[in-house]
Formats: C-alpha cells, sequence, structure tokens
C-alpha cells in the first residue's frame, strides 16, 4: 500500500458499500439472496430493501438516502426489470448519482441479453407500452440504455453459466475497489508498496496448492502492519478467512488459550458459527475436518512456539488446495521446524520512509515543519526504521513546542521510550539463560566483532557459542552480515544495555558488564571495583587524562574484581605507558585477556593464569610470555594471539591443549619450541610473514612429530619453503601459501587432501607442477594469480559437478583458455585480471550460469561471445583497459547486472541500443571511452546510482530525459564536451554532478 497525498483525506465516507438494485419477484430469493450473502460473508457493507428498510419510513426517502450514501451500485436486471417503474425510477436515480459524483454503477444481465436492454425491442419494448407517463419514459430509456453500455457482467456468458462463478467475480471485483479506496485513506502507511508486492509474488496465488509463508523480524519492525496490509488486499479471493492475532499472548494468558483461538479461526472462517472445544487434540480433529473443504486465507500473527503452529495449521493436508497461510514470528526456528519454505525477513523504514511516517504522527503531513526539520532529523535517525518507535516518539511530540522537543530528545539519550523497550523485551524474556548472557554479551561488548572472533571470546566464558548466536539470530534479536561480523539493531542493543543497567543506574561498580567511558574510569580510577564485574571492554585509553591516570588505575584496579572473567582493551597510544606495570593486577579468574598494544615485555609473574582460555596481544610489546623468563603451565589455554609483537622465542609445552596459534609477523621469532607431545589439538597455525623463522626445519619438525594431522588453516604465506608434504595433512581445509617464492614442489599423493576448500598459491611462481589440482575435489577457492603461466595448467575436471566458487587467475601470460573451463558450473567469481596477453574468450564461457563476477580488466580482449547474455547470474563486469570496440547486443539480457565497468576502454566507440533493459545496474562507468552518444534507452536504468562520463571527449549531449534516473547519487561529466545539461536533472534530488558548472539555479550541481 503506498502512502497516500494529503488530499486524500477529503475522501468522502459511505454509509454503505454496495447498494442492491433488483425486481424481487425475479431474483430475491436466488440470485440477490446469494450474491447479498456473498458479499455479507466477505464484510462489505450491502443495502438490500428487504434487510435494511425500517419500520414506519416511507420507503421512497429511505431509498433514496440509502443510494446517495453508497457508494457502488450493482443492477440485477432480469425478464420483468422494465415492468416495475420503481425499479427504473431506482435505475434514473443511480445513473444520476454516478454522473454526478465518484460512485460507480455495475450492471448484471441475469436472464436478459445486453443488447435487449440497449435496443429496447422485443419484451422489453412491450413492457415500456405498458407505462402511460411518456415524460418518464423516456427517462427510464436513456436510463437502461446508459446502464447497458456500462462493463458489468452477463450470467449467460460469464463462469459458463454458473452464478457461484459469477458471484465470486462479482465480490472480488467490488472487494478490490474497496481495497484501493482503503489504501488511499489510510494515510499511515507509509512504504507499503513494495513490501506486499514481495509477500504476494511468494503466495503465487494463480497455483492451487497449500501454502505457508513467514514473515520475520524484530519486536515493533511492522510484520503485524504488512501481514494486514496484504490480507486485506487479497481476502476477497478466497472463501474463508481469519486473521488471528497476538498469539503469543493469548495462548500464554490461560489454559484455553489455544482452545479458544481454534474456535476463533472456526468461527471466522465458518461464516460466524458457533464452536464449542473440549480440548486441543479434538480442536485439531475438528479443524481438519472443517478446513479441508474451503480456500482459506489465514494469518497467524506473533507466533513464538511450534505448538502454536501445531494446534492452528498443524499440516497442509488440513486446507484446501488454493489456501494460503502467512505467520509473523520473531524467531525464526519455529518456521524452520514447522518446514515453513518461505520465509521474509521484514525491512525496517528507509530514512525516506521514516521522515513521512513520523511527519505524519507528528504534524499530520509528509514532511517536517520547517522549524522543527533538524529536530525531526534527530528523532528519525534515533528510531532507526523501527515503525514502532516513529509510531510513538510522533504522537508523543504533536503538538510540542521546540524547547520540549529539545528536552524529550535529550532524554532518550539516557532513558530509553519505555513502549519500544518494553516489547523487544520480550523476544529477551523468551530465551533460556545462557543464550541471555550471550545476548548481553553482544549487545555489551561484542557488536561488530567477526564471527569467529565472537565465538572464541564465548567460549572462552564457557558459552555454547555457536549454537547460542544461531539462536539469537533465528530470534531477530542479532544479525550476521557478509562480512560475517555480529550486528544488532540500535534499540536491541540500547535495551541490552539498559537491562545491565537499570537495576543500579547510578552505580556503575555494581554493573556485571563496564563498557562506558566514564563509569570505567570512575569504578577503576576511584577503587570502586567489586566482585560484581564480570566483563569490561575499554576499546581505547586516547581518551584518558596525560596526567598518569593511567597508572593510578592500574595500581588499584583489576586485582579486586575477583570474577572478572572478560577483559578486553586497546591501546592506541602504546608509547604513554611503555614503563607502566599494567598488568601486575591482572585477576586470576580471566578467562578471556584481550589488549591490543600491551605496553609490557611480558605478562607479569604474580598473575595465576589457570582459568586463561584464551589471550590476544597483537601488536604488543611482548619479547616472551612471561617476565623474566617465567614458565607457567596453561592447561586451560585454547586461543594464542601474538601477532605483529616483538617476540623472540615461544615455547609450545607449556600449551597442552592449545587449538589456535597465530604468530603472524613476528619478524623477531628465530625460534619455535615444539617438544613430543605437544599441539596435539592445533587446528589453526598462522606464521605469515616469520622472517627470522627457518619455516623449512620448523615444518620437518613439526612432520616429525605429528602436529600437522588435526590442522584445518595453515598460512605459510612470505615464508622460505622449498617444499611441502601434505601428506601429513590429512584433515587440512584452509592453504595460504601466498609469496612463497622458493616453493617448488607441493607433494600431494592421491586423496590426501580430500577436505581442502580454499588454496592460495598466489605468486608461487617457483612451482614446477599443477597436476596436483584436479584431484582436490572439495576444491571451492583456488587463487593461482601471478605465476606467469603460458598456458592455462590441466587442472579443469571433465564433469559438470565440480566444487570450484572462486577461481583467480590474475596476472599471467595465457593467450586463450581451455573450453572446459565451461565446465565449472558452480563457479561464481572468474578473476582473469592483466592477463595481458588474453584476446579472447571460449564459447563455453557462455554456459557458467552460477557466474555473478568476471573480470576481465587490463587483458587484451578484443570481442566478447556473442552469447554472453546466457551469463543469467552476472552482477559485476569490469571490461576496463580492454581493446572492446563493442558490445554484443545479448549483454543486454543480464537482468541482474549491477555493475559495468568500461573505463579506459580507448577504442570502444558505441553502447548498445537497448542498454536500458539492464533494470538492475546501479553503476556504469565509461571514463576515457571514446562513445560520442550515450543511448536514450539509458534513461530507464531506474536503479543507477553513479553514472562516469569523465574524459569521454567525443561526448557532446545526454539524453533529455536523464531526469528519470530518480536514484542517481553521482554523475561525472569531466572532460567532456557537453556544455548543457538536461533540464529535466533537476528533478534528480541530491545528485552530485561533477565537472560542470552551470549558471542555470534550477539545476543544482556540484563541481
Amino acid at each position: 500500500m503506498a502512502s497516500s497525498s494529503s488530499s486524500s483525506s477529503t475522501q468522502k465516507c459511505y454509509m454503505y458499500d454496495v447498494f442492491l438494485s433488483f425486481r424481487g419477484e425475479d431474483t430475491r430469493a436466488n440470485f440477490v439472496d446469494h450474491l447479498y450473502d456473498a458479499l455479507d460473508r466477505q464484510g462489505i457493507n450491502t443495502f438490500k430493501d428487504d434487510e435494511r428498510l425500517k419500520k414506519g419510513k416511507r420507503i421512497s426517502h429511505e431509498l433514496l438516502k440509502s443510494m446517495e450514501e453508497s457508494k457502488f451500485y450493482i443492477i440485477v436486471f432480469s425478464k420483468n426489470y422494465v415492468s416495475s417503474s420503481w425499479c427504473l425510477n431506482e435505475l434514473v436515480q443511480i445513473i444520476e448519482c454516478q454522473k454526478e459524483t465518484e460512485q460507480t454503477a455495475y450492471p448484471v444481465f441475469y436472464d436478459v441479453d445486453p443488447s435487449e436492454i440497449r435496443e429496447q425491442l422485443g419484451p422489453i419494448q412491450k413492457a415500456f407500452a405498458k407505462h402511460k407517463n411518456k415524460q418518464h419514459v423516456r427517462k427510464w430509456r436513456e436510463a437502461l440504455k446508459e446502464a447497458a453500455n456500462l462493463s458489468g457482467w452477463d450470467l449467460r456468458n460469464t463462469g459458463d453459466g454458473h452464478e457461484v462463478k459469477v458471484i465470486r467475480k462479482i465480490v472480488e471485483k467490488i472487494s478490490l475497489e474497496l481495497r484501493s479506496i482503503s489504501s488511499k485513506v489510510d494515510e499511515n502507511l507509509i512504504g507499503m508498496e513494495n513490501r506486499i508486492k514481495d509477500i504476494v509474488s511468494s503466495l503465487e496465488m494463480g497455483i492451487e496448492d497449500v501454502r505457508m509463508i513467514g514473515i520475520k523480524g524484530i519486536g515493533g519492525g511492522g510484520k503485524t502492519t504488512l501481514a494486514r496490509a496484504v490480507f486485506e488486499k487479497i481476502c476477497f479471493s478466497f472463501e474463508g478467512k481469519s486473521f488471528v492475532e497476538n498469539i503469543r499472548e493469548v495462548s500464554k494468558a490461560s489454559l484455553s488459550g489455544l482452545r479458544s483461538l481454534q474456535e476463533q479461526v472456526l468461527s471466522n472462517v465458518l461464516n460466524g458459527r458457533s464452536f464449542t472445544i473440549g480440548s486441543v487434540h479434538d480442536g485439531k480433529s475438528i479443524m481438519r475436518k472443517m478446513l479441508c473443504g474451503k480456500r482459506v486465507l489465514l494469518v497467524l500473527d506473533d507466533v513464538d512456539h511450534l505448538e502454536q503452529l501445531d494446534t492452528l495449521a498443524g499440516g497442509l493436508n488440513w486446507f484446501k488446495p488454493g489456501t494460503r497461510i502467512i505467520i509473523t514470528t520473531r524467531d525464526e526456528q519455529v518456521l524452520i521446524a514447522h518446514k515453513v519454505k518461505w520465509v521474509h525477513d521484514v525491512t525496517l523504514l528507509s530514512h525516506k520512509e521514516s521522515i513521512c511516517l513520523f511527519s505524519r504522527y507528528a504534524f499530520g503531513r509528509d514532511a517536517p515543519m520547517q522549524q522543527y526539520k533538524e529536530l525531526s532529523l534527530q528523532v528519525v535517525h534515533y528510531a532507526s526504521g523501527l515503525p514502532l518507535t516513529i509510531r510513538v516518539l510522533g504522537s508523543f511530540l504533536c503538538g510540542k513546542d521546540v524547547l520540549e522537543w529539545k528536552d524529550a530528545l535529550e532524554r532518550l539519550k539516557t532513558i530509553p521510550l519505555k513502549e519500544t523497550m518494553e516489547k523487544l523485551e520480550l523476544s529477551y524474556k523468551g530465551l533460556e539463560d545462557d543464550y541471555k548472557e550471550i545476548f548481553l554479551d553482544v549487545a555489551c561488548l561484542l557488536k561488530g566483532w567477526e564471527k569467529e572472533d565472537a565465538i572464541m571470546a564465548l567460549e572462552s566464558c564457557g558459552y555454547y557459542a555457536r549454537n547460542g548466536l544461531r539462536v539469537l539470530e533465528q530470534k531477530s534479536l542479532i544479525t550476521i552480515s557478509p562480512y560475517q561480523l555480529l550486528g544488532m539493531h540500535d534499540h536491541i542493543e540500547e535495551m541490552g544495555q539498559n537491562i545491565v543497567r537499570r537495576s543500579h543506574p547510578d552505580e556503575p561498580m555494581k554493573h556485571s558488564r563496564l563498557w562506558i567511558r566514564g563509569e570505567i574510569e570512575d569504578v577503576l580510577a576511584n577503587d570502586l571495583v567489586t566482585e560484581a564485574t564480570r566483563a569490561i571492554a575499554i576499546n581505547t585509553f586516547s581518551w584518558l587524562d596525560e596526567d598518569n591516570l593511567f597508572s593510578q588505575i592500574h595500581a588499584k584496579g583489576f586485582g579486586n574484581m575477583k570474577r572478572l572473567r572478560f577483559l578486553y582493551m586497546i591501546s592506541q597510544t602504546v608509547d604513554l605507558f611503555a614503563e607502566i606495570k599494567v598488568g601486575q593486577n591482572f585477576p586470576n579468574a580471566l578467562q578471556f585477556l584481550s589488549w591490543r598494544g600491551y605496553p609490557c615485555s611480558g605478562l607479569p609473574k604474580t598473575f595465576q593464569a589457570n582459568n586463561l582460555v584464551a589471550l590476544e596481544m597483537p601488536h604488543s610489546r611482548i619479547e616472551q610470555l612471561w617476565e623474566d623468563g617465567e614458565r607457567k603451565v596453561l592447561k586451560s589455554l585454547r586461543f594464542l594471539n601474538l601477532s605483529h609483537s616483538n617476540l623472540t622465542t615461544l615455547d609450545c609445552a607449556y600449551f597442552p591443549n592449545l587449538e589456535k596459534l597465530n604468530l603472524e609477523e613476528c619478524h623477531r621469532l628465530v625460534e619455535l619450541h615444539v617438544p613430543i607431545g605437544s599441539l596435539r589439538r592445533l587446528v589453526y597455525l598462522n606464521l605469515k610473514h616469520c622472517s627470522g623463522l627457518d619455516s623449512r626445519s620448523f615444518i620437518k619438525q613439526l612432520e616429525s612429530l605429528q602436529v600437522l594431522k588435526n590442522l584445518i588453516s595453515l598460512d605459510f604465506s612470505y615464508s622460505n619453503l622449498t617444499t611441502l608434504d601434505c601428506s601429513s595433512l590429512p584433515n587440512l581445509e584452509k592453504l595460504i601459501l601466498q609469496r612463497c617464492y622458493h616453493l617448488a614442489e607441493l607433494n600431494m599423493p592421491a586423496g590426501c587432501l580430500r577436505r581442502l576448500v580454499y588454496l592460495d598459491l598466489n605468486h608461487c611462481e617457483g612451482l614446477k607442477s599443477l597436476a596436483f589440482i584436479k584431484q582436490l575435489e572439495s576444491l571451492e577457492v583456488l587463487d593461482l594469480s601471478y605465476l606467469y603461466l603460458t598456458e592455462f595448467p590441466d587442472v579443469l575436471p571433465g564433469h559438470s559437478n565440480y566444487n570450484l566458487l572462486e577461481l583467480y587467475f590474475s596476472g599471467n601470460k595465457i593467450k586463450e583458455l581451455p573450453s572446459s573451463i565451461g565446465n565449472l558450473q558452480k563457479l561464481v567469481l572468474l578473476d582473469l585480471n592483466r592477463c595481458t596477453r588474453l584476446k579472447s574468450l571460449p564459447q563455453s564461457i557462455c554456459s557458467l550460469r552460477s557466474l555473478k563476477h568476471l573480470n576481465l580488466g587490463n587483458c587484451a580482449i578484443e570481442e566478447l561471445p556473442e552469447d554472453l547474455g546466457h551469463l543469467e547470474s552476472l552482477e559485476t563486469l569490469d571490461l576496463r583497459s580492454t581493446r572492446l570496440k563493442h558490445l554484443p547486443s545479448s549483454i543486454c539480457m543480464l537482468k541482474h547486472m549491477k555493475t559495468l565497468l568500461l573505463a579506459l576502454c580507448k577504442v570502444l566507440m558505441k553502447l548498445p541500443e537497448d542498454l536500458g533493459q539492464l533494470e538492475s545496474l546501479e553503476e556504469l562507468s565509461l571514463a576515457y571511452s571514446k562513445i560520442g552518444d550515450v543511448p536514450s534507452s539509458i534513461c530507464k536504468l531506474k536503479h543507477l546510482r553513479e553514472f562516469n562520463l569523465s574524459y569521454c571527449d567525443q561526448l557532446e549531449k545526454l539524453p533529455e530525459k536523464l531526469g528519470d534516473l530518480k536514484c542517481l547519487q553521482e554523475l561525472n561529466v569531466y572532460g567532456t564536451r557537453i556544455s548543457h545539461l538536461p533540464q529535466s536533472i533537476s528533478l534528480v534530488k541530491g545528485l552530485k554532478i561533477i565537472g560542470f558548472k552551470s549558471e542555470d539555479s534550477s539545476i543544482h550541481t556540484h563541481v
């Protein structure tokens, strides 16, 4: 439902939706009764004289008022309709109303032909002959003729003459019209149109199956509003309908909650019939029996437990084909467990939509009043796209002055919005205790962390982190980005932090977690520490005063935090604290200790780290793990990261249970002692750029001790290895040997690396053979860049079920690709950048239907295969600095293309005329090309954001309709011959134009 204009508020409200005009003797007891019943069941308020007329009132006055107060008229023409002067007078009044107002009439030809009414011959003519008043007859004839020419339904030619089918079509038509009116009247539904389309599209109404779809998202995110809007839009298409709200709340309110919901569904679907159900089990049997004969639309709102779905929509076989069931929930696992195949994440409001919705509630208009504009932007920023917050704040601030607004906004900085917090906290309250702790850790400490790092930190503190994060994600409490970063909506973060602080808001020493600068400073500097504190995150010390407050903090601080399990710190100014014994009071309870930039040469001898599971000291001054060469066995230690430190030696004998060891860029490391029996559990080893370590002898030592047999990830980049025997790495999944310039041989006996999915041999130019790659059946990512190969290696399979997803082949000297590359049917990325001798591509490349990213930049490519348009999944095509003279016309078939780069194509002079068919294109770069004309079809690129034409020195003008590109954010015409821009471009709000200066104030530009 799109938002309506402000004029919609003047839309007239009618007493009745439909007025039925008919000849009672002909149709009252059959067709009209059935039609009235169908309209009434659909909730359409219908006037029918014997149903609505009140006793003691003159019929003519009542009818006239009813007609004037009806939005639609349905005129049922029958054999004897014209015989009734009463019916004809009704008709005249209906036609007059339709002419003068927005009311609409629809004729239904019950047992007469439309031509009989239109031409008024035969029985119609005879009927008119019986009427004596010629003036009335003339009006009646005109009204009949007009009515017969209206769009309507001929019973004999619609639905094969079946009354039921005709009635269904009439009800659908009226329902659609009423939905359209309703969408215009409800001014506070913002941004719904595309969201509704997405849901309706997945419902696939034309398919006769039973389909369940889910709408999931955070509380207050608009799930119910969206479900209700979809319900109102399509409910007329079903024989029965039911919208069941607040299922979570109702089902838990009493023992009979689920039974009452079953009774509600049955009553709604079966036209108000009353049901009394003895038990939930009985209710399932009754629902299965009573619902299987009807096409039903069922919305189950706010489901939070599988039992609720089993009770109200137990299986697809409960329902008649054509039924659609929409489920809203915060918990995706409920949908997964119930085998719901189609799941939609509810999308929060965009900035523009948020401004519009807030303005509707605060000002009764689409945009803020000028004096409140900046304050409105602050409110919208705080709401972060959450409709509930926007509506609550809009209603609260409505009518208040500027000072009251400012006061309310200041309050929000310390006191969260109660209504939003209560709504969101329902999801938290439903968590098990350990998941609650994980949630609070993410909200207070771990938001923005990489997923694997967060898992390590949480596991160090004794949590089952992988499962816990998955549960939080399914319950819409956290998000995990495509880059595997933990995210969380601002209000959910605020809610979690409020849970930690609210019991003692003014006593931070009693909080379980500390992360706020002022509170940490106060607690540590003033020695207010207690055993309540279990976790501290200090993201930087740059804010601390230079009066050695830092030393005061650590002289008193951490030692008294007896239960501190988690300590995370970042020092940005290491040199300032180089001489301070900051670690002397580390609490012995610590399980996770991470200090980036730790300023000391080793851990203090007084620190009894028996509970330590993870130790991270990257970019530190550590030279040896313990001060004065102290040696301590750390039996609990599983994760050790001393990367980019000053470490010189490390004895692994003291970490019997170590699983991950990261020593990347420890340039001073000369000795890594691995005695017999140590590192047996090691699964991750990173020795990248450990230039002081003798890699060859170290690897031989690991091989002889069988340390490598459990290894999953190994990074030996920039090492001096000459050979590597992979037979001792049976479980390896990731192997990185980037820039191992001396590596000549990888010994990979058949079947030894069956689990390897990632292999990076970038710049391993000394390798003598790559034949071993062909046997790596699980390989997904392969980097063979800059091996300076003159021929493509014989590594491609002869079968199509190869698992390779990404192939990097930059900087090689090949002249052609083998046709067998078309066998890589799962390939998503192919990088051939800087293959400067490559002049053409095999036709088989067009069969890579999964390919999303193709990089041919800086190749000698002169033409592309004509069938390139068959790469149906392609999103990015990089053709920069190629020798292309033209693009194949089939390129316009790439409907998913988002980025097309043609910069520095210095012989490219023309683009395909149908380039506008690239409907998903967001970025188009033609910089430094010889393009002399931009096809007008480019104005159809509705999603284009960046358009770079810089230094296209043959280009003199742009298409006149460039203003149709409403999403355009940046247009670069620097170095072109363009002397003026099309006037329509002024319609594109917020556009940044580079390289053009206009004296025309109507064209907003930025040079």
